[in-house]
């Protein structure tokens, strides 16, 4: 039997978390975003446990809790409330209509799928999937190209990377190549003298060495017929000359389905931090928010607390980045992890022009936010006095 798991939480971050913490095991997390949709939800495809959020909008937990009791064909499914700290006594105070149990926000995913397997028979996967490479992982990258400039050029623009870039010039030094060595990329010259770019990409993909390696083209820019016929023939994407290496290199990781996250998150000690590099282009920005809930999400589940946004490296704010920015808080506030920011005087000064951005308070470092975080985080351990 596959049992049926339905979160409903108006944050899809900890939605997400929720559906991550389970992802090993043999069950279907169903979900919705507030109150309605959930007791909607929990009629047509009944659960076998409610993992239901405290405060949300339209319809808050406490209402579809109280609405699920009264329902006799839902009444009996067990109800585990999720809450922020501040809302934990009450919870205490309507567990009398009817929860098995509750958890306190942020959580860790092993808390939660332990108090979850305590109501129903959590089974394993055997075959989860294996970790993704990285960014910062080895690849080989071969590159089929008769003009000496352009291989030192893409060698020279990639050096920073630990991939291994090698060059040959002929079709027959590429066949010989992939058969001798394990290649994790390969870039061909769509230039080479009679079509024999094209012929190698059939060659390539008879073999079951290269059979699924990612070939790109490369070709001049104005060269539209090119382009089109190794789209047509299937090559899996286009690297036009003059070449942008950035670009080049962003197409690449795309490509080799790199997790490219590590040059924005990480874990230092007891902080999460997002650190964002010095031009942040819409294709970084873009990375970023591809990454930042899931990334929150694995901070909270190493028991991280605090969260540092970093700008010490930016050199220009526009609205762009600050969408980011406010996503990031936006996000960490779903999950009550605290925040706060780094940055150099430009930056600083630049955020008193923007009117979401005015009240933002930075710190010159990673130690003294840390230290601003512990002594917030100490100031809301205290209780006050009464009449304070």
């Amino acid at each position: 039997m596959r049992y049926k798991i339905l979160s409903v939480d108006d944050s899809k971050t900890v939605r997400i978390i929720i559906k991550k913490a389970f992802k090993n095991y043999d069950c279907d997390i169903l979900e919705a975003g507030n109150g309605v949709e959930g007791l909607a939800l929990a009629a047509k495809e009944p659960p076998d446990v409610i993992l239901l959020d405290v405060t949300m909008p339209v319809m808050d937990g406490v209402e579809m809790l109280t609405k699920l009791k009264s329902d006799p064909a839902l009444k009996t499914i067990p109800v585990v409330m999720l809450t922020a700290e501040g809302g934990k006594d009450n919870v205490l105070k309507i567990a009398k209509i009817g929860v098995r149990d509750y958890i306190v926000k942020p959580f860790k995913e092993d808390l939660l799928v332990q108090k979850v397997g305590r109501i129903i028979d959590l089974k394993p996967i055997t075959d989860a999937p294996a970790k993704g490479k990285s960014i910062f992982d080895p690849a080989n990258i071969l590159v089929v190209e008769d003009k000496p400039a352009i291989l030192a050029q893409i060698q020279d623009g990639l050096k920073h990377t630990p991939w291994q870039v090698q060059g040959v010039a002929t079709t027959g030094e590429a066949i010989d190549h992939c058969g001798r060595n394990a290649v994790d990329l390969i870039l061909i010259s769509l230039s080479l003298p009679d079509d024999a770019a094209f012929t190698l990409f059939r060659v390539l993909r008879t073999n079951l060495k290269t059979k699924y390696t990612p070939i790109f083209g490369l070709v001049v820019k104005t060269d539209a017929t090119a382009q089109q016929q190794a789209q047509q023939v299937g090559f899996t994407g286009i690297a036009t000359k003059p070449l942008d290496l950035p670009e080049l290199e962003a197409k690449i990781a795309r490509a080799m389905n790199l997790d490219t996250s590590e040059r924005y998150f990480r874990i230092e000690g007891d902080l999460f931090v997002m650190r964002l590099p010095e031009a942040c282009t819409p294709s970084v920005l873009n990375e970023v928010g591809t990454y930042l809930k899931t990334k929150v999400s694995d901070a909270v589940d190493s028991g991280i607390g605090k969260a540092v946004f970093d700008l010490h490296d930016v050199k220009r704010l526009d609205m762009p980045l600050i969408k980011v920015l406010l996503t990031a808080m936006q996000t960490c506030r779903e999950v009550a992890l605290q925040y706060t920011l780094v940055g150099a005087g430009p930056i600083v000064a630049e955020c008193r022009g923007y009117e979401d951005t005015r009240g933002w308070q930075f710190h010159d470092n990673i130690e003294a936010a840390r230290q601003s975080l512990l002594q917030k985080a100490g100031a809301l351990a205290t209780p006050v006095a009464a009449g304070e």
